[in-house]
């Protein structure tokens, strides 16, 4: 098995990518997928979110209203350390127990949105960074994503920066330009991932 770490910038096309490796036979693990799972209604996870930061990040239906919560954090880096500090763990714990379940042979990739933030690279055999420009980075988010400019560079100014992922970074794969290409890039980073695993 191996273990791929997937990482990328918001609006860098992480997801965009991490489809194109399920396609090709990857097998994912979405740690905002299993994110979400965490902290549904009824976890022992929102239960610690409504304790650290009140019943006011819930929706009507009683779940975790994900916009609210991260208009909070983002504007407070001990607020999203807090959060992180909940979050991060029931994540990973969830993800080891997907991962036991793969097969042998394959190859296991985490999309991790934040794994060079929390120093997560050494934990993976293979480090796969999905890189755009940062001016690419907050065109996407406020023209296509329709994000105010201010809370697009708040959400920026929380990650890590393209150098710092770029430094854990084994595979390089460059979404700057139209996704018209990014399926031959895809290509290129699966075959170096099947070389690997071998």
């Amino acid at each position: 098995m191996l273990k791929v770490g997937l990482t990328g910038g918001i609006a860098a096309g992480k997801s965009e990518v991490s489809r194109r490796l399920a396609e090709r036979g990857a097998v994912i693990i979405d740690a905002d997928a299993v994110a979400r799972e965490v902290v549904a209604p009824g976890t022992p996870g929102l239960a610690e979110i409504i304790a650290t930061f009140g019943p006011e990040v819930l929706d009507a239906g009683g779940a975790l209203d994900r916009g609210r919560l991260g208009e909070i954090v983002f504007a407070d880096p001990d607020l999203l350390g807090n959060l992180n500090a909940i979050v991060h763990p029931l994540v990973a714990e969830r993800m080891l127990e997907i991962e036991r379940v793969a097969p042998p042979d394959a190859v296991v990739v985490h999309d991790v949105p934040l794994l060079a933030e929390n120093g997560l690279a050494d934990r993976y055999d293979v480090v796969v960074v999905v890189d755009v420009p940062d001016g690419v980075q907050l065109d996407r988010l406020t023209r296509l994503r329709g994000m105010p400019e201010d809370q697009a560079r708040a959400r920026l100014g929380a990650q890590a920066s393209r150098e710092q992922r770029l430094a854990v970074a084994d595979i390089v794969v460059d979404n700057s330009g139209p996704l018209a290409g990014l399926d031959h890039r895809v290509d290129g980073a699966w075959e170096e991932l099947r070389r690997r695993e071998r």
